[in-house]
């Protein structure tokens, strides 16, 4: 088995030995077999071909600066739609209904702000790595702490990344969740290390029209699976009459205003402001992508052009969600949908009890009482967690597989799979990308080795990539137990961490009186009064970052003043 990192034609036995035992681990049917493994080696060999990059950190990192806006476009939102948008996405959907997407609702008018003050920075410096201009307006320290918690969020999450998809693919056929783990990440980690910048750009614009159309597909025979007077509109009256179709709420209720209510139109445009406002304008994994333009103005085009889109987009992954809710109402659902982990409670001691409460649960079905149905299911999961304590008993995120992996046809099961590593993909290479750019630029280039080559820069750019590629994939061997869904943890994870960040730039661009000191101290208050208004749960997540950013203009603003009494 051979290993050549720095060229950086890598793990060319591993990636072939990693794909067989995949193979070997689980029937499909050959035209499924087929269709996954042709369109995964297009990917590669597109984003190979289009790879070809001057061998500097500007090539590597941001293809030269050389993108069209709508590369950028497809970059920026393959980036964010991760595996776990589409995995998750419709189970949430089909556990609380099309809320959800009430926390898009501030990203426009983020798109907006951005493209007006953050995008003419950027351009106008020509910093690699966004934390690069924070420097140049405080200090290294500020710059040094603001890219560490990038680091540190961004990592973690990009592990969740690896473990969502990997989550269910074992359970739903079977495989080991380490073993699955190290194929999605080292699948990954030759991915992006073979074409930096570039290959991730163009071989995202490949996988979004493939996820696309796939998920046209999937909506398209969710409906058709109906009975054959019931169409999609009365698919969408029956998610109704159940609920379901809650797209807006107001987050009041007789008690006043709930701010524990974790999706609501004021949570939404609010802390989903500030959330886009601050991942991306500062988190780098999306920050690189526009700063890969030929210019501002593509820049601009592409991020406003992201802000049209994108609402739309979740609306129909989040109705996939609403369509499988309905046809399970005419046809047999489970009472629980991660097959293993309800595999492993009946071996236990409740396996009676969950017997039981199975039958109801299909009891109330055939008699389409739908809503004692929904609180059988919801007892078997409490059920479940005395069963087996420890565990994450939520299976919102097995749903849309499920339904998948149950009613599709031969051929299309194979290429909805094959959209799950592309999602993967997309944005975890990204993520790989910017992870490293800001190791090197940030950390490697500031304190270690200030002067090498462009050669040398290059092939160091590599082995961060490949270090970052590790350590997600072991964070990723750990995850577990991380909320309602895998969407949800990522969401909560970006959340501590993003206000902050975002209040350090708002200062910077806004504040002119605050200082480096001020503004770092400022921000390590801030971090650590989120950390534990979280703890303390009486809030949602959502608003933890409009709290943070205004928590880092509030202190620093008050420190300011005491700091400069002080050298007095």
């Amino acid at each position: 088995m051979e290993l050549v990192v720095p060229g950086c034609d890598i793990f060319p036995r591993i990636a072939g030995y990693y794909l067989l035992l995949v193979i070997q681990t689980i029937y499909m049917s050959k035209a499924d077999w087929f269709i996954l493994v042709a369109t995964l080696c297009s990917i590669i060999v597109y984003g190979v071909y289009k790879s070809r990059t001057t061998r500097n950190l500007e090539g590597y990192f941001l293809s030269n600066r050389s993108m069209p806006w709508y590369l950028v476009l497809l970059s920026i939102m393959g980036t964010q739609a991760s595996a776990i948008t589409f995995l998750t996405g419709p189970g949430q959907a089909y556990s609380d209904g099309m809320r959800f997407v009430q926390y898009y609702f501030g990203l426009p008018l983020a798109m907006i702000v951005i493209s007006i003050f953050f995008v003419p920075v950027f351009s106008r410096l020509k910093v690699i790595t966004a934390y690069e201009f924070l420097e140049q307006r405080f200090d290294v320290k500020t710059r040094t702490f603001t890219s560490f918690l990038f680091l540190l969020s961004r990592g973690l999450s990009t592990g969740i990344s690896i473990y969502a998809p990997s989550l269910v693919l074992s359970s739903l056929m079977g495989w080991n969740i380490y073993f699955t783990n190290l194929v999605m990440g080292g699948l990954l980690i030759i991915y992006t290390i073979s074409g930096g910048a570039r290959a991730v750009a163009y071989t995202q614009k490949l996988q979004m029209i493939i996820v696309f159309v796939s998920l046209f597909i999937v909506g398209y025979l969710a409906v058709k699976l109906l009975p054959v007077n019931i169409g999609f509109n009365e698919a969408l009256q029956v998610a109704g009459e159940n609920g379901k179709m809650n797209i807006i709420t107001t987050g009041f209720t007789e008690n006043g205003f709930d701010w524990k209510d974790k999706y609501n139109i004021w949570s939404g445009l609010i802390g989903g402001f500030f959330l886009s406002l601050s991942y991306f304008g500062t988190d780098h994994s999306q920050v690189g992508r526009y700063l890969t333009a030929k210019d501002m103005t593509e820049s601009r085009t592409g991020l406003l052009m992201n802000g049209l889109v994108k609402v739309p987009m979740q609306f129909f992954i989040l109705l996939l969600g609403i369509l499988i809710f309905s046809f399970y109402q005419y046809n047999k659902a489970p009472v629980y949908f991660s097959p293993a982990t309800n595999e492993a409670a009946m071996q236990t001691g409740y396996g009676d009890t969950l017997r039981g409460i199975q039958m109801k649960y299909e009891e109330a079905r055939a008699n389409r009482n739908s809503q004692e149905a929904a609180l059988y299911r919801l007892e078997y999961k409490k059920v479940l967690a005395k069963a087996l304590p420890g565990e994450d008993v939520n299976d919102n995120n097995y749903i849309f597989l499920s339904f998948v992996k149950d009613n599709l046809p031969v051929g299309l099961i194979g290429l909805v799979f094959a959209i799950i590593f592309l999602a993967a993909w997309g944005s975890i290479a990204a993520a790989l990308n910017s992870l490293a750019a800001c190791t090197v630029v940030d950390f490697h280039k500031k304190f270690f080795v200030k002067k090498e080559s462009d050669l040398e820069d290059y092939r160091v750019a590599h082995w961060y990539t490949l270090g970052w590629g590790i350590l997600c994939i072991v964070i990723a061997m750990f995850a577990q137990n991380i909320g309602n869904s895998l969407i949800e943890a990522v969401n909560i994870l970006g959340s501590l961490f993003y206000g902050v960040i975002l209040g350090i730039f708002l200062v910077a661009f806004w504040i002119k009186q605050v200082k480096s000191n001020a503004v770092f101290y400022g921000s390590i208050i801030a971090e650590l009064l989120v950390i534990l208004i979280y703890r303390m749960d009486v809030i949602s997540f959502l608003w933890l970052n409009a709290i943070g950013a205004i928590l880092v203009i509030i202190v620093s603003m008050i420190l300011q003043p005491l700091l400069i009494h002080q050298k007095k």
